[in-house]
């Protein structure tokens, strides 16, 4: 092995990635008989590292699952654990990251540094290579990406001595890798989203199925309100595996009354989900009851939560007529969020001095197979709603100025950043991209086909929209569809240093 960098480790990372071929391949199964091994798999892999599935339980892991979410109900809970429990160190594992790999694993809200995360990478490398004894891992003797990542983070969090580890699960529940944790404090569960259900192929049932199993015999199941359906499956998922309590977050009026760190008023409700599973977590770890108001501490841990490129507004400062909104929503529920917040006068609709109104600009994309031109549909229709709510002049057909459908690649070169590759995107294919084009076209037909772009990378993105800048008018540009992309364009518009 010629280097032990942190590029060397994100090279290496990267060939652990899934390509396009596979990906569709398990989509079409459905994961099959080999959802079962998954965990036998990923037990195999912590003894060949040096840890036994038990030792995850000394970590004092609050596993938090859902559709919608889960990773800003995360991101909640980190901070008020900080603000309440300072003399602590707290873990945080996250996916997927926006512009770095090791976004995903946090020690007290900041990401591990480039050195720790090479010298982790290549512990965890070194240590599959010696202990090659293989059983349920015969076909693969490393893990794909994100299971390695998972492993990675583990062996950090046992390394550094954390005193408690935020989980997030990455797909799933019960069948996802974090699930090997025989039995962390609390459980949660963020919100079920139904349009999960066509996505998925599966019924929202099915969906929370899969969610509840994260419950455990003995621990708290926590859950914020869902459809019936869901509810009740959850219900009994939480009996079925014998948990400890099945609690529904209850009204939590200090959380509506704050001005919470993570813009969007679809954050409330994670954010209770957050307080709960904080105050859970502190009463059996150290025994301290719920007070009959919230604490300050937890009010200034809402308050300081950040989830970077969720309902996101940054200012330029390469580029000062620009503001970026920047939101990585990718289902029709959480795009209908994104418009609910931008199309409101908190930010699109704030108050601009007379004469001075600026250019409005989209540049959208989405992955995976997903229904595009049905996204953009929901996204002009809430559009559309929103206005009138406001009272607005302008309409959801002329509410942007241009429009530009892009691609996840990230520089002009045709090549990503290090961090961000993805073997699954064909880098020269526009076909998604010519097809939003065409939906955009068939829903606004008033609207100048001069003003659509499709682009094959986010750099092009990025220079139109700053060329767009350059007789200093204000510009204010959404983008959203894909987190990929958000965080493809917070690396080349440089707005790591104010965005992350």
């Amino acid at each position: 092995m010629s280097g032990r960098s942190y590029k060397d480790a994100i090279d290496l990372l990267n060939t652990l990635q899934s390509n396009a071929a596979t990906l569709e391949a398990m989509k079409a199964s459905g994961g099959g008989k080999a959802n079962g091994l998954v965990l036998l798999e990923m037990i195999e892999y912590l003894e060949r590292i040096g840890y036994k599935q038990e030792d995850l339980n000394s970590l004092n892991v609050l596993h938090v699952t859902g559709t919608k979410g889960k990773g800003s109900t995360c991101a909640f809970v980190d901070s008020i654990l900080r603000h309440t429990k300072p003399e602590w160190k707290i873990g945080l594992y996250t996916s997927p990251h926006l512009v770095a790999v090791r976004e995903r694993i946090r020690i007290n809200g900041v990401p591990i540094s480039e050195e720790l995360f090479a010298k982790f990478f290549f512990d965890v490398w070194d240590r599959l290579e010696e202990n090659n004894q293989l059983h349920f891992t015969a076909r693969q003797p490393r893990p794909m990406y994100f299971r390695y990542i998972t492993l990675m983070a583990f062996h950090a969090f046992f390394t550094l001595e954390v005193d408690a580890t935020v989980l997030e699960v990455g797909v799933g529940g019960t069948y996802d890798c974090t699930n090997a944790v025989p039995r962390p404090i609390v459980t949660g569960i963020s919100s079920l989203g139904i349009d999960h259900v066509g996505v998925l192929g599966k019924s929202l049932g099915e969906i929370a199925w899969q969610k509840g199993g994260i419950f455990k015999e003995g621990v708290p199941a926590i859950t914020v309100n869902q459809p019936r359906e869901g509810m009740d499956v959850l219900r009994q998922r939480s009996t079925d595996l014998k948990a400890s309590e099945f609690i529904v977050v209850p009204p939590i009026p200090e959380v509506s009354e704050t001005q919470l760190g993570v813009a969007g008023t679809h954050q409330i409700t994670n954010a209770g989900l957050a307080v709960t599973l904080s105050q859970k977590f502190l009463e059996l770890k150290e025994s301290i009851l719920p007070p009959t108001s919230l604490p300050d501490t937890f009010i200034e841990g809402l308050k300081a939560a950040r989830w970077p490129g969720r309902c996101q507004t940054v200012s330029d400062p390469n580029c000062p007529p620009i503001v970026w909104f920047l939101d990585g929503a990718h289902t029709t529920e959480s795009l209908e969020c994104c418009i609910e917040w931008f199309a409101s006068p908190v930010a699109a609709l704030r108050t601009v001095s007379a004469g001075d109104y600026p250019t409005r600009i989209l540049i959208f994309n989405c992955t995976h197979g997903r229904s595009g031109p049905s996204f953009l549909e929901a996204m002009l229709t809430k559009m559309a709603a929103q206005l009138q709510i406001h009272g607005s002049s302008v309409t959801s057909q002329t509410f942007f100025d241009k429009v530009i459908f892009c691609t996840n690649v990230t520089y002009a070169d045709g090549q990503f950043k290090g961090d961000l590759t993805a073997v699954s995107v064909d880098k020269g294919d526009l076909k998604t991209q010519q097809g939003l084009a065409d939906a955009w076209a068939s829903l606004v037909p008033t609207f100048p086909k001069e003003h659509v772009h499709v682009l094959p990378s986010i750099e092009h993105a990025v220079s139109v929209t700053r060329e767009e800048a350059s007789n200093g008018r204000p510009v204010e540009v959404l983008v959203t569809g894909s987190l990929h992309l958000v965080g493809g364009l917070i690396e080349v518009a440089g707005l790591s240093d104010v965005a992350l």
